[in-house]
Order: structure tokens, then sequence, then C-alpha cells
């Protein structure tokens, strides 16, 4: 709880990947992934009657994240989550309950938690305050914490000064050394950050990574071409320019820097692949400053990783035909048919030599990659990452019709089961729903077909649809005898 204080301001981020923001009405509040906006900041203060409580005050509307009593739907389990002004202190206190390198936060007045929902509307993107009723839910109440830097909020200091009132709480009960003096954004944003930065950052895909090659969804490499200054695709993995170092960003640690055989930096350029597509080229380039076009973030997904751009873009490792085929750009995915082109497998060829021998210790041993020419032996450094059990799972949920919101990314998750009758009732749990039909769509026509045989290889992604049985697509696969 200190640790959360002393951070001053963050965001929250869900299990979905999406962030709370202060709706623009200023009342109620919802997931979105726009997490640039100052909707998504919250400015954290300690409370005075409960030192085990944090309030969450919304940098742009100044109001406070709300465990209400209203229901969030007539009949249903579940209340509102909204932005007042205090009325009643002990609705706006939360109480941090770390849960590994994620926090659950729990309403002071009802004891329920703070719950990021999913599913179809209206459900989805909106936020509760609940108690999880299946295990398949529990993740809903996972929330990653994110420091948020001085630098990034703007008038921070004209948002924090209606805190003076808790400065001598803060000052008695944190360390400070002025009571009764306003905080500065310096003691408010004193170092406390590293808890909240190794969750799903993805970074421990490089742990002390200092050669790395990366493998799109096409099972072809990043490589850096011969004219030093584009990249492609390419299926030979064991060409000298599918290497790439790592460089960590110095004031980061959820960043990092790759750098091509040509000593150039794979870099997010500003200029569009084609004309009035969205997709942006992604080059090599030496800036004389390096700068944040050079910078990108790894995120988990699965066993794998997604590189983020510092705007919100993906490296994409796009197919199609060419112009489009073996490119690389920067984008966002929109259609669930090219989320698996924004994920990467990471190979660690080398690692650094100022690595924690002690740390290293506590890491899996893992095989030295055949074929790459680096050499047989661990012992000079070169491994590959044991490969991990399971498939990664997309799925929709369908309308009451079988449609499905392609332009919506899916939720996902990491499968270890064989049989449909597992998938099911894994999806069942991921969902809160009951006696689902699990779906593929077809190639051909696009139509949705419950899922019957067996499930492919465990090394096969699927795209799963889920039709719930109150549907009615479900009740005409009832009537076919299909079910």
């Amino acid at each position: 709880m200190d640790l959360l204080v002393k951070t001053g301001a963050v965001k929250l981020r869900s299990h979905l990947e999406k962030f709370l923001v202060a709706d623009e009405n200023d009342e109620s509040v919802r997931q979105s992934r726009n997490g640039s906006s100052q909707r998504a900041v919250w400015i954290v203060e300690p409370c005075s009657t409960n030192r085990d409580a944090v309030r969450f005050k919304n940098l742009n509307s100044g109001l406070y994240l709300t465990a209400s009593d209203s229901p969030f739907l007539l009949g249903m389990m579940g209340k509102r989550v909204v932005q007042l002004s205090i009325f009643d202190p002990s609705r706006v206190e939360w109480e941090p309950i770390c849960d590994g390198f994620q926090l659950k936060f729990r309403s002071s007045k009802e004891g329920k938690y703070l719950r990021a929902n999913g599913g179809t509307p209206p459900w989805r993107n909106s936020v509760t305050h609940d108690s999880p009723l299946t295990g398949g839910t529990n993740a809903w109440l996972l929330w990653d914490v994110e420091p948020v830097s001085s630098s990034d909020l703007g008038s921070f200091n004209d948002a924090l000064s209606p805190l003076s009132s808790f400065n001598s709480v803060f000052s008695d009960d944190f360390g400070g050394s002025c009571p009764g003096t306003p905080m500065s954004t310096r003691s408010i944003m004193s170092p406390a950050t590293e808890l909240f930065t190794k969750k799903r950052s993805g970074m421990d895909s490089f742990y002390n990574a200092k050669t790395v090659r990366l493998k799109s969804h096409h099972d072809k490499f990043l490589i850096a071409e011969e004219d030093q200054e584009s990249v492609s695709q390419e299926r030979n993995g064991s060409a000298r320019n599918s290497r790439w170092v790592v460089e960590p960003v110095e004031g980061s640690n959820h960043t990092i820097r790759l750098k091509s055989c040509y000593g150039k930096y794979l870099t997010a350029s500003n200029q569009p692949f084609l004309l009035g597509m969205t997709g942006r080229k992604v080059v090599q380039s030496m800036p004389r400053r390096l700068d944040s076009s050079v910078e990108w973030e790894p995120t988990k997904d699965g066993s794998q990783v997604r590189l983020k751009t510092r705007y919100g873009n993906y490296l994409r490792a796009n197919g199609g035909l060419p112009p489009w085929r073996n490119s690389v750009t920067h984008d966002v995915p929109h259609r669930t048919a090219t989320q698996d082109w924004v994920v990467w497998d990471v190979d660690i060829l080398e690692i650094s030599d100022y690595a924690d021998y002690k740390m290293e210790d506590l890491k899996p041993k893992a095989k030295p990659i055949p074929g790459s020419g680096l050499g047989q032996s661990t012992d000079s450094g070169t491994y590959s990452p044991p490969k991990q059990d399971g498939r990664v799972i997309y799925y929709h949920v369908a309308d009451d019709y079988g449609g499905v919101n392609d332009s919506v990314e899916g939720s996902s998750f990491t499968f270890k089961g064989h049989s449909v009758a597992e998938l099911t009732q894994k999806l069942e749990e991921e969902t809160g729903l009951e006696n689902i039909l699990v779906c593929t769509r077809s190639p051909l026509n696009g139509k949705l077909y419950p899922l019957r045989l067996q499930l492919p290889p465990n090394n096969t992604t699927m795209h799963i649809v889920v039709v719930p049985s109150t549907s009615r697509l479900a009740d005409e696969f009832t009537k076919v005898g299909i079910s």
C-alpha cells in the first residue's frame, strides 16, 4: 500500500489490456484501449481514516472512483462504479491486495472488488464492483498498475493542489520532511515503480538477452536487409542479419532498443507503407539523437510477445500478396484475422556478459539452438528458451444471431488441454456463460459450425467463436440436430 501511495499517479490496466478511464460524461467509468489521455490517469491519495486504503482521483475530471449502490443491470449482481465528489467517504476508499505482480482493489464499504467486465454488450468495457462467481472470472479482478511520470501529466501540480488537506497525513505517515507544505511533484513521484513494471510487460522474454531473433506468426524471421535501411521477413533464421542486439533504455525498465548487424536501430517511422493505408514503415536507422521511434515496449501475449511503440502501434509481420507479403510495418490490428500478425516468438541467442550469475541459476536451463552456427554448448552463452505447452486461443462471443464484431479485438488465453470438452469448460470459465457452443468459422463461406472433432496439434493457434445457449443461432443448431 505504501508503494502505491508513493507512486503518486497511475494508470490501471485490466486483464483485457484496457485502461480504466473516466467517461466524457464525468459520471461513469469504463475500459478503453486509449491510455494516452488524462482520463486514464488517477491520482493516488492516502486515506486519513483507513491506513490500508487509498482513493483514486481522476486527473481530468477531478472526481473520485466510487463504489455506488446502484445495480449495473436490474436483477443481476454487480453494482456500478462511477465518478463522484466525496459524499460517503467509505465508498471512495479502495484496499489494494497483491496478487502476484498485479493488484485487486476491494471496496471498503461493501468488501467487493473493482471488476473489468468482458463479454458482449452491455457488459463489454464496463466496470463494476462485485465478487467473482467462477474461476474463469477471477482474472477480471486483477489490475496492472502503471506509474505515470510527471512529464506525462502536463498540469500535474495544478491537479495535486486539492490534496493539500492530506499533506500532513502523507508527511507524517510516509516520511515527508515538510508537514503542512504542498507535496511536490518530485516527492510524490519517488522511485516506487519496479513492482508495477514487471507484471505483464514481457521484459522477462528478453531476460539477460544480448542477442535475439524474432519469429513471426508466418514462421519467418525479422531480417535487416543488406541495403541497411529496410527490414523484412525471411525463413532463414541462421543468417547473420536475423540477429538483433538488445539494448536497455536508460531510465526505463519496460522498453528496449533492437540493433541490427549493421549497427542500426529498428525504427518505427512516420512514412506510410502504401499511400492510403494505415500501416507505416519499419526501417533501420541511426538517428543523431535516440528518441522514442527506436524504443519498443514488449507486452506478453501468452508465451509470445508484442512489441509496442510509444504511440500504441505494434510491430507487425504482414502476409498476403505482394507488396504486403514479407513486409514489416507498425500498426494496430483491426480484424481478428490479423491479430496474430503482431505476436512474435523470441529466441535468445546470446546472454549478456553482465548477467547476474545467481539470478541466472534460478532460470530454467535450456537447450542450445541447433544449426545456428553459434556453438552447441550452453557454456558459450547460447541457448533457446524451452517450448511452452499449450496453444493460444483467441475468442469472441457471438450476438443473438451469431454475429461477431471483428473490429473489436477478442480475448485470448493459453490452453493446455486436448479435447473439445476441456476447451468448452475453459471458455465457460472465461466468459461466465453456461452450456455454450464452441464454434469455428468456415474458411469457405464464413459460416459458424460447432467444433466437435479433436483439436489440432498443440502448437496451432485457434480462433474460436462462443455461441451462448440463449441465442437464436443455438436454437437453429438444435433444430437441425447440430449441437
